[in-house]
């Protein structure tokens, strides 16, 4: 089929044609002329941009007319018909011959080659060579091309003005004003099998009825100008035997039938039909009034500003049973909104349907980078899944964007249809280009959206994500392909040797710009987020001046408490008479975490400590440790000084320096530290690295790998990798240094002796009996004990631990001490025969 369209959109593979009657149809990038096509293939061939081949963009725009020819029409996966459009001359002309052309004829024709006196043009007719003299074309170059030459692959429309050898050679002119006074005549032999859209005739009505007009046009041929193509300022003023000029907007191949348009902007060859300015686009019309209502096509409304739009059946209501004729009589009334333009009718197609008037989105251009959208699974591809948006709103969330991990059977997780909660990583509306992620992370971030490099101050904390982590540290992207580069040394607090172990493609990340130049796009990031100091503690424990190192790593002293500090404890070294002032971080009193803060708070100033460690002495201050297995370790040649003695498979003890979203950082005694990745920290599934470790934890690791050139160490922290053999003897060793540190702390409470509340906490030990008075029982089953022996503590036992006794308050009962918080003053205890018997 054979039709009249116009350019409606233009991108880099193909033309989106507007039809008559609101149809959309698509040209691709290879339907164009076989010149171009040559080209085209030429170019794939050699790998590399031919100079004289022109995008699409340089030679076509919106608003220009272009003959058509149906190819297929295709149904996609959503049920729409997808109609494949060509304007290859051969395929648009094939009903014409080299005999058939004559003087005055106007034919769609493309630059096929640039000559000194002209242009050759292909106008697809078999045998006919078409020569254009650059006198006839000066007129359209000047006017049209702004005084560019021609391009190969250009459409024009020409008009014969020589026919040489019974039609072998044929001379052209695309003079404006020559092609816009053209019209077909009988003198031109124009047959039904070659009749061509776009053509102007002139034209006798034959019939007048509401839905259109029949016309008879070139003496004997007979068509039909349908109520959207009447004349707008005219359309009751037709009668029979009316003369008037028509254009010809489509003729169909095998039922012959040919349809036609009186509206003034298709009346003169070369023109272009009215477009809609861009504002109204998606507008919501309070009161359009229905005009006309054809029950087997829609209706057509005059909206606020006088203009004539289409609303077609399916947008009156949401189904046809339930459209009410009576409503849609002419001069009701209707709110509307505006979803499309048809250029070839030159009006509005608008919609009546509840949610289409409140939708959010109805167009690309209604999408902003950042939105966050509700959207349907649409279908599941290699590079991702197409998420519907709304209708005729597609976008694509990328394989890497699935999730904020990495899914390797994304088809497991979503299945056609479901219901997602995306944002907008990118929008283009102008290639229809949108896309999304469905990473929460970033769906659910509340920090700003980072869409462009101006927005890019220093200090701005966003989120982004990973797209290559590199020697030289991670290159991070944002919204609207915005990117940025962490460098190595702003990856950590902690030293990163090798970042692309620590950090993964895709990985949400919280960063913090540190500089930008928008002009050229350069953009510098740092993951710490903080400008302070990582071991502030450590500045302020500045001792006195020393002239020398005076303590090996390794050495053991004695030293007195001077003064408690926040993170730790201010100490003088005994053997060096107290001039030499150290410090021993709270993480450092205890191998056992629960156990720092408690010696923290029951030491005071004065107390000695006897064969302390020092952890490290770098000349202006001390720092020592209290760490049983780390002290062990070192006696015991368990350790090694520096990274040169690190072996695949060692078992070291060391210590817990940061603990980072992706992994731990471990420090072992003489400075030589390792990192555990997330999947190699835990026996469990790690969500959090914050629930399964703390800083200064005391830790076994195994050596995984080593890099010499990089001085990097992978560690695995898993307890079934780390253990040396015999686990039972390990664990019951750890438990007996566990309850040797909980008496000195008893011990230290005794000493004490401030309150009688220190004083029965130093008493109390787990096995211990007590004669406790039942106080009071909760609703959740459990109770609580007072005692002559507990003066001042909480005392109480779980559900569980009342065990089958039912008690009341006030009565006497026995317990056993199962626990003692020295620092919430607590203590547990147990009601159950068969613990009590023991």
């Amino acid at each position: 089929m054979l039709l009249l369209g116009c350019i409606k959109e233009v991108s880099d593979y193909e033309l989106v044609i507007s039809l008559p009657n609101g149809l959309l149809g698509f040209v691709p990038v290879t339907q164009i002329s076989d010149a171009y096509s040559k080209m085209l293939s030429k170019q794939v061939a050699q790998g590399e941009l031919l100079e004289d081949l022109n995008s699409l963009s340089d030679m076509y725009s919106p608003g220009m007319l272009v003959r058509c020819i149906v190819t297929s029409v295709e149904k996609s996966a959503d049920g729409r018909r997808s109609i494949k459009l060509s304007i290859d001359p051969k395929k648009v002309n094939k009903g014409l011959n080299a005999s058939a052309l004559a003087l005055g004829m106007l034919l769609s024709g493309f630059v096929s080659s640039v000559e000194d006196h002209g242009y050759l043009i292909d106008i697809g007719v078999s045998g006919t060579h078409a020569f254009l003299p650059r006198q006839k074309a000066q007129n359209y170059i000047k006017a049209v091309m702004r005084g560019s030459d021609l391009k190969i692959g250009q459409n024009l429309n020409c008009v014969i003005v020589e026919v040489k050898n019974e039609g072998r050679v044929v001379c052209l002119s695309i003079d404006r004003s020559e092609v816009a006074s053209s019209l077909a005549t009988e003198r031109q032999n124009w047959t039904l099998s070659n009749l061509l859209p776009g053509l102007v005739v002139k034209a006798r009505v034959q019939k007048v009825a509401p839905m259109g007009i029949k016309l008879s046009f070139l003496s004997s041929f007979t068509g039909v100008v349908d109520f959207m193509h009447m004349d707008p300022e005219k359309s009751t003023n037709y009668s029979p035997d009316q003369v008037m000029k028509a254009c010809i907007l489509s003729v169909h191949p095998t039922s012959k039938v040919v349809r036609l348009t009186l509206r003034q902007a298709f009346l003169h060859p070369g023109g272009s039909p009215n477009q809609l300015s861009n504002d109204r686009m998606g507008a919501v019309v309070e009161e359009s009034t229905v005009k006309a209502f054809y029950k087997q096509f829609g209706a057509v409304l005059e909206l606020d500003d006088g203009t004539l739009a289409f609303a077609r059946l399916k947008h009156l209501s949401k189904n046809r049973k339930s459209i009410k004729p009576g409503s849609f009589n002419a001069g009701c009334k209707h709110k509307c909104r505006i979803i499309d333009y048809s250029l070839m009718d030159e009006m509005c197609i608008v919609s009546l349907k509840y949610q289409i008037i409140e939708a959010r989105f109805l167009q690309y251009q209604d999408i902003h980078t950042g939105d966050v959208v509700q959207g349907k699974v649409f279908a599941l591809k290699p590079i991702g899944m197409q998420v519907k948006v709304a209708d005729g709103i597609k976008g694509l969330v990328p394989f890497m964007h699935l999730a904020d991990v990495i899914l390797k059977q994304p088809e497991k997780k979503y299945n056609i249809g479901d219901e997602v909660r995306c944002r907008v990583l990118e929008c283009n509306p102008a290639g229809k280009k949108l896309i999304l992620t469905l990473k929460k992370s970033l769906v659910q971030s509340k920090l700003p959206v980072l869409s462009n490099y101006e927005d890019a101050k220093p200090g701005l904390i966003t989120h982004g994500f990973v797209v290559c982590a590199r020697e030289f540290g991670c290159i991070v992207k944002f919204y609207n392909d915005v990117k940025g580069l962490v460098p190595k040394n702003e990856l950590s607090s902690e030293p990163i040797s090798c970042p692309d172990k620590v950090f993964h493609e895709g990985q949400v990340v919280k960063v913090m710009v540190l500089k930008c130049e928008p002009q050229q796009e350069r953009l510098l990031l740092s993951f710490r987020l903080s400008s302070k100091p990582a071991l502030n503690d450590k500045k302020e424990c500045t001792p006195k001046k020393k002239q020398e190192v005076k303590y090996q790593i390794g050495e053991m002293v004695d030293v007195k408490v001077l003064k408690k500090k926040d993170n730790g404890l201010e100490v003088s070294v005994l053997e060096d008479e107290g001039n030499v002032v150290a410090f021993i971080p709270t993480a450092h009193l205890s191998d056992f975490v629960v156990n720092c803060k408690l010696l923290w708070h029951c030491l005071q100033e004065g107390d000695v400590l006897p064969r302390v460690m020092c952890l490290s002495d770098k000349g202006e201050h001390v720092i020592l440790s209290r760490k049983s297995a780390v002290i062990s370790a070192v006696q015991e040649e368990q350790v090694v000084r520096s990274f040169s003695e690190i072996q695949p498979g060692m078992l070291l003890t060391g210590y817990v320096r940061n603990v980072m979203p992706f992994g731990v950082f471990v420090e072992f005694p003489f400075g030589v530290t390792g990192l555990a990745p997330k999947v190699s920290m835990s026996d469990k599934f790690v969500t959090d690295t914050k629930d399964h470790f703390v800083v200064g934890q005391t830790v076994i690791a195994k050596v995984m790998s080593i890099d010499e050139e990089k001085q990097r160490v992978l560690l695995n922290l898993k307890v079934s990798e780390c253990s040396s053999g015999d686990s039972a003897a390990e664990s019951f060793a750890l438990l007996n240094q566990y309850f040797k540190e909980m008496k000195e702390i008893r011990n230290l409470l005794r000493r004490r002796g401030e309150s009688s509340m220190a004083r029965g906490l130093s008493e109390l030990v787990p096995g211990k009996e007590l004669q406790l008075v039942v106080q009071d029982v909760k609703e959740d089953g459990s109770a609580l004990f007072s005692g002559s022996s507990v003066t001042g503590l909480t005392v109480t036992a779980t559900r569980y631990h009342l065990g089958e006794k039912s008690i009341a308050p006030g009565e006497n009962t026995k317990a056993l001490v199962l626990h003692v918080d020295a620092l919430t003053s607590k203590v547990y205890v147990s009601l159950r025969e068969k613990l009590l018997k023991q």
